[in-house]
């Protein structure tokens, strides 16, 4: 019996047999490596049917495989069965990658060269040994265009900008730092195909990819221009994107046509022996190929583009705008959850979905909202077991008054963006549920209270999330923490804390995740997540000091909390943290929901 899935995938082998191609490679990205895809680039999902946003796959004559890494195996698993298609985890022990697993199975690879990365087609030209041997990569853009005969186009939404008292620096002050950066590296220009980054330099929004507030485009500078190649037709636009293309253009930046990039750039980099600088992890290969044609191979100056690190240190606005982001947030979740407490409670069918919905309504009540920052995990029993769960629309489950309920959201205001996981008991809970509630939340509390010598890196304060999981003989997947933009993406770099070998040391001014977790599948789930923010604390004779400062504002409930776990200074900061969520929201809230949160911020 075939369903879709396999016969799309037939038709993929016809493609392969007509090209001569060994095997296929389909990311599940974008021309600009962005982690969320519109609907257009959602390849992988259109050929296997996973919706998980990080899954990449390799086809070929007799195997189709999905890679990806633990916050998705229970849901691969389920959403491949009888597609053919077999999962191949990442980042466990003796893992291979796709390039790795390809080496000796292939020789003519073929790649979607607008969605893969050259910095990907390099690792697997490694692998193949592409450059002798009779190996060789075949770059096909839009691959799947001619079997995908109702591809959604590139969409186009409004675009609006924002301004200096928003973003606290101007757009002229972020390009005149990014050209003395070109003039410092000997580069005539620079091409960020990355969409965060440009969004960020130019101080512009849109929403063509939902729950991230980008436009799909290109930006080039060079000392003289500045040209953002983001215009998808020439048809009338709306007030908002009329306006903002007239002050990028009075600010001296000029809009193209996405797909004039193939057109314009020859006729810019004509110049002999010109330099354009790119980082080849955003970079699409296409891309790649075809500045190497412009310029020549030599003349593309490799290396990683500065705008991640700028952007990822905030700057004072922008950590005020933060701050006043997650207490409107926090307002907006402790409505949520008396109101599921007091729903479950009295007997009233709640699922997951209805409560998710509750949640972004609350959040939509803000003015500055401008939508969810990902799809709400809103996740009961042993659906929370499933770290990154996709709440369905109907059939969801009943949320019942015993046990634990799991909900992992954030909202894109335009003073800031959030990201909050609270795991609730909603009745009766087991001793194993509360023994791993306890030891989760023993782990956020240590990264909470790091103190830690300047240049440190996430991955060397990784251990103190972990520590009480593994002195439990228990483990977590996935990383523990991630950076969050300002009204950009839920998830940016450079900084990240989680074991993998990362060197960019956490800095004053960045934003960052604390969220450790614990998973029984088919049982339950746990992750405690805050979102903590870099700061200097002192200097003295060993050096330059940093800690964490908690910017979340909501409480963390405490009648699953084993006591006898906790040591003293582990209670204290408990205490203190919801004492603290106490008197900051409660002046805000109406007498029924202070009193309630009251109740549930007493010390331990």
């Amino acid at each position: 019996m075939t369903n879709v899935y396999s016969e799309r995938m037939e038709m993929l082998r016809s493609m392969m047999s007509a090209g001569g191609w060994d095997a296929v490679v389909v990311l599940s990205s974008d021309p600009h490596n962005s982690e969320y895809t519109a609907s257009r680039w959602k390849q992988v999902e259109w050929l296997t049917g996973f919706t998980g946003e990080a899954g990449d796959i390799a086809v070929t004559r007799e195997h189709a495989g999905l890679w990806t890494d633990s916050r998705f195996f229970i849901q691969a698993a389920e959403q491949l069965e009888g597609t053919g298609v077999e999962l191949h985890k990442t980042r466990v022990p003796g893992a291979e990658s796709i390039p790795e697993w390809l080496a000796g199975k292939a020789e003519v690879v073929a790649v979607d060269g607008l969605c893969c990365t050259e910095e990907f087609v390099e690792e697997l030209r490694r692998a193949l040994g592409a450059d002798g041997a009779g190996c060789r990569i075949v770059s096909v853009p839009d691959m799947l265009s001619s079997i995908w005969r109702d591809r959604p186009p590139i969409p186009s939404t409004p675009v609006i900008t924002l301004s200096e008292e928003t973003a606290g620096k101007s757009r002229y002050d972020k390009l005149t730092d990014l050209r003395k950066f070109l003039l410092l590296n000997g580069c005539d220009g620079i091409v960020i195909p990355a969409l965060d980054e440009i969004a960020w330099l130019l101080n512009v929004r849109g929403e063509d990819i939902e729950y991230n507030p980008y436009v799909i485009s290109y930006l080039f500078v060079s000392q003289t221009e500045a040209i953002w190649f983001a215009r998808k037709d020439d048809e009338a636009y709306d007030q908002d994107t009329a306006d903002s293309y007239k002050e990028l253009e009075a600010d001296g930046v000029t809009v193209m046509p996405y797909a004039g990039i193939q057109d314009v750039l020859p006729e810019i980099l004509k110049a002999e022996d010109a330099s354009v600088f790119l980082d080849l992890s955003s970079a699409g290969h296409a891309l790649y190929e075809t500045l190497a044609d412009m310029v020549g191979e030599d003349n593309v100056v490799k290396g990683k583009s500065p705008v991640k690190l700028w952007k990822a240190v905030k700057n004072d606005v922008e950590i005020a705008g933060m701050r006043e982001a997650f207490f409107e947030d926090g307002i907006a979740m402790e409505k949520f959850l008396f109101w599921l407490e007091t729903e479950v409670a009295s007997g009233r069918s709640i699922d997951e979905w209805t409560a998710s919905e509750k949640l972004s309504a609350l959040r939509a009540e803000i003015p500055g909202y401008r939508g969810d920052s990902f799809a709400n995990i809103s996740a009961y029993g042993p659906n929370a077991a499933l770290p990154h769960y996709s709440t369905p629309g109907h059939g969801s489950a009943e949320i019942r008054p015993r046990g634990l309920y799991l909900v992992d959201s954030g909202g894109q205001y335009i003073f800031g963006t959030t990201d909050i996981t609270r795991t609730v008991p909603m009745g009766e809970c087991t001793y194993l549920e509360k023994e791993d509630y306890t030891l989760v939340l023993k782990g956020m509390i240590a990264l909470s209270m790091a103190v830690f010598p300047k240049g440190t890196a996430g991955c060397q304060i990784d251990v103190l999330a972990r520590n009480p999981l593994w002195r439990g003989l228990r483990n977590f997947g996935h990383g523990t923490g991630h950076g969050i933009g300002f009204y950009l993406g839920v998830h940016e770099g450079p900084q990240d804390i989680r074991q993998n070998f990362n060197p960019q040391p956490l800095l004053p001014g960045m934003i960052t995740s604390n969220e450790p977790g614990m998973y029984r599948e088919g049982m339950h789930g746990v992750r405690h997540e805050n979102i903590l923010l870099c700061r200097e604390l002192c200097a003295n004779e060993f050096g330059g000091w940093l800690t964490f400062e908690t910017l979340t504002l909501c409480h963390i409930e405490t009648s699953a909390v084993i006591r006898e776990l906790m040591s003293a200074d582990e209670a204290d900061w408990l205490n203190s943290y919801n004492r603290h969520v106490f008197e900051t929201l409660s002046p805000r809230l109406d007498a029924g929901t202070a009193a309630w949160l009251r109740s549930k911020t007493l010390p331990i």
